[in-house]
């Protein structure tokens, strides 16, 4: 128990001896301090046993031992004869300003700022650490040039105050405009300070100052990076980069520089062109591309390079919008009817011809407003007096014409090329529309019905001409039909032939018997001769049984014939005429088979039909006695 009280003891109050030891026997006897490695000491002096103790007026820290603040600090150590009951120690931490940041400090001793002045320049003060040599050498109170860059700093701050603030960085892209707010007044007539070298992006504040820089708005510009920029010195503004699209040239119209001597020749009496850096229009414009300019001292118009269509259209505005304000023309016609009209001008602007555009009308708005647009719009209006509404709608492209050539001949003088005139929608009073459209329809009504006209005459020659072929196709049957019924006919003939000549073939050969008969037996022939009587009409009523069914059988044949024919001929007649039929026919008969108009013998009976073939048949052999032979009632007669 005696152990763990000793060990307490021992704990608690050793350390607590140190500090009675060095506070009140070694600060007060010997005037001991220790400053700690993190830290400065602050000094101020309480009184002054010897000399003079009173600081000159006006300044706070001494730098001759006089009583108050110092300006000396005691950095880390050990230091003695800084007895407590004459100075004061403060410890005071370093000064840090992280990366990224940086110090503005702020005296608050020193000489006074000279007239017109707002910072303290530049001493050399080791980076405000050494504040003695601050004041001996110059420095001033206020707000300092200089700036303390990321680090740790023993800073004495009963002299300093240091604030820390960003760095300044530009985004890509981006222009940082300077305005400064000290150095040297502009000159008459200038509105920006000119380019100052050496003071490495107004990082260098005294630098900038000793080399003559001027205050407020600067010709120089920085671009995209981290600055350490005092902004008790400089104002910054960003804008961005200019950029000039592909199809454009950017005409610089500079607010700086020197006068420069005119480019632009005796001709051009609209403004001066000079050469790049001077005051003015330049000569050489920028093409495509992003340029880091300043808005304050240069301006960049814009000038197309393609070509550039306008619309005078109230319901269509092309993507550069210089015809935004550009609306349909309204013109009055020869016979007074109002109209509305549409056009568009496609126009193009040479490289070398944009200064001169722009030194003529400013920018591209002003040609735009203070020619095109009444240009265009009084040639219409004239154009459309000198004609009525009809002929202006029917003469619409010779007047195209026209107003490309008159229009492209105004644009020349003005350094401006007219590519092209193009009349769009024409909308006449709708009264007057109506009555177009009345005669268009019924223009186009008779051109239907005069069509349709020519459709039926067609239709008709089309029925026509079937019908004949349909009759065609009738005759050529009828032909093949008459073709068909003579060869029938030849074939009749010719087998009623064959069988006449067989049946005249057997009567002779039967005459002959008889005569042989005859001749050898008389009386054998007298006796038969009743025989002969009997046999003869035996084989005259065998050869008119005959005779009858082949007349029957020809009979039918020759009706189905005569059908035929009949049918034939009445084609035949329907195409050639009855009488003329008639009379082909008989002709043909009579010289193709040279038929007899008179037979050579008549022989007749008396009407008995039992006697009357009996008489026939004796007609017959008088006729072989008489040596004619007789003729076939089928077999036709021969000439």
């Amino acid at each position: 128990m005696q152990s763990d009280v000793l060990r307490w003891v021992l704990i608690i109050g050793l350390p607590l001896l140190a500090i009675i030891f060095y506070k009140f026997i070694l600060r007060v006897f010997f005037g001991l301090v220790i400053v700690p490695e993190d830290k400065i000491g602050l000094v101020t002096k309480k009184f002054v046993l010897f000399g003079n103790q009173q600081l000159p007026e006006g300044r706070i820290i001494a730098t001759q031992g006089e009583a108050g603040y110092q300006a000396q600090t005691l950095p880390p150590g050990v230091y003695f004869w800084k007895w407590i009951w004459q100075f004061e120690i403060t410890f005071q931490s370093f000064t840090i300003i992280p990366t990224g940041q940086i110090g503005l400090v702020l005296a608050k001793d020193g000489s006074e700022l000279e007239t017109g002045s707002v910072l303290g320049r530049k001493v050399d003060c080791d980076s405000f650490q050494d504040a003695e040599a601050f004041l001996k050498n110059g420095g001033r109170k206020g707000r300092q040039t200089a700036i303390i860059t990321p680090g740790s700093y023993r800073i004495n701050t009963f002299l300093f105050d240091v604030n820390v603030t960003d760095m300044i960085s530009i985004p890509d892209n981006a222009v940082g405009i300077i305005t400064t707010q000290e150095g040297k007044p502009l000159g008459e007539g200038q509105i920006a300070g000119k380019v100052i070298e050496g003071h490495n992006k107004f990082q260098n504040v005294d630098e900038f100052m000793n080399n003559g820089g001027f205050k407020g708005l600067q010709e120089q510009v920085i671009l995209a990076g981290s600055y350490f920029l005092n902004p008790w010195f400089v104002k910054l503004e960003l804008v961005k980069m200019t950029e000039i699209p592909i199809g454009y040239v950017g005409v610089v119209i500079s607010y700086v520089g020197e006068e420069g001597k005119d480019l632009s020749g005796v001709e051009f009496k609209h403004g001066n062109i000079v050469a790049r850096g001077c005051k003015g229009v330049w000569a050489e414009p920028l093409g495509p591309g992003k340029y880091p300019i300043n808005p304050y001292i240069l301006k960049v118009e814009l000038v197309p390079t393609t070509n550039l269509v306008l619309n005078w259209a109230s319901a269509r505005s092309e993507s550069h919008q210089l015809d935004k304000n550009l609306s349909t023309i309204t013109v009055r016609s020869k016979d007074g009817f109002p109209f509305n009209l549409d056009v568009s001008q496609i126009i193009h602007i040479p490289t070398n011809e944009a200064p001169k555009v722009i030194a003529r009308f400013g920018n591209m708005n002003n040609l735009v407003s203070q020619v095109l647009e009444p240009t265009i719009g009084n040639y219409f209006r004239n154009s459309a007096q000198d004609s009525d509404v009809i002929a202006f709608l029917g003469t619409r492209k010779e007047r195209q014409e026209s107003a490309r050539n008159h229009i492209g001949q105004v644009l020349e003088q003005y350094n401006v090329f007219g590519v092209d005139t193009l009349i769009g929608d024409i909308v006449p009073p709708e009264s007057l529309m109506k009555t177009l459209t009345d005669r268009k329809l019924a223009e186009e009504q008779k051109v239907t019905y005069d069509t349709q006209k020519m459709a039926q005459e067609t239709r008709q020659a089309l029925e026509k001409e079937t019908a004949i072929a349909e009759i065609q196709k009738e005759i050529v049957k009828a032909d093949q039909g008459v073709l068909i019924a003579e060869r029938i006919a030849d074939a009749s003939v010719k087998k009623a032939t064959g069988d006449a000549n067989s049946v005249r073939l057997q009567a002779n050969a039967d005459a002959d018997r008889m005569k042989l008969m005859a001749s050898g037996e008389a009386e054998k022939t007298r006796l038969l001769a009743i025989a002969d009587s009997e046999k003869i009409e035996l084989l005259a009523k065998a050869e008119a049984e005959r005779i009858s069914l082949t007349g029957n059988a020809e009979a039918e044949k020759i009706l189905a014939i005569g059908k035929s024919n009949a049918e034939s001929y009445r084609l035949s007649v329907e195409a050639m005429g009855g009488d003329n039929f008639t009379q082909l026919k008989v002709m043909e008969s009579i010289a193709d088979k040279k038929v007899k108009i008179m037979p050579d013998v008549l022989i007749g009976g008396n009407g008995d039909s039992a006697n009357g073939g009996i008489s026939g048949l004796l007609g017959l052999q008088l006729l072989e006695k008489l040596g004619k032979k007789p003729v076939d009632n089928n077999e036709e007669p021969k000439a």
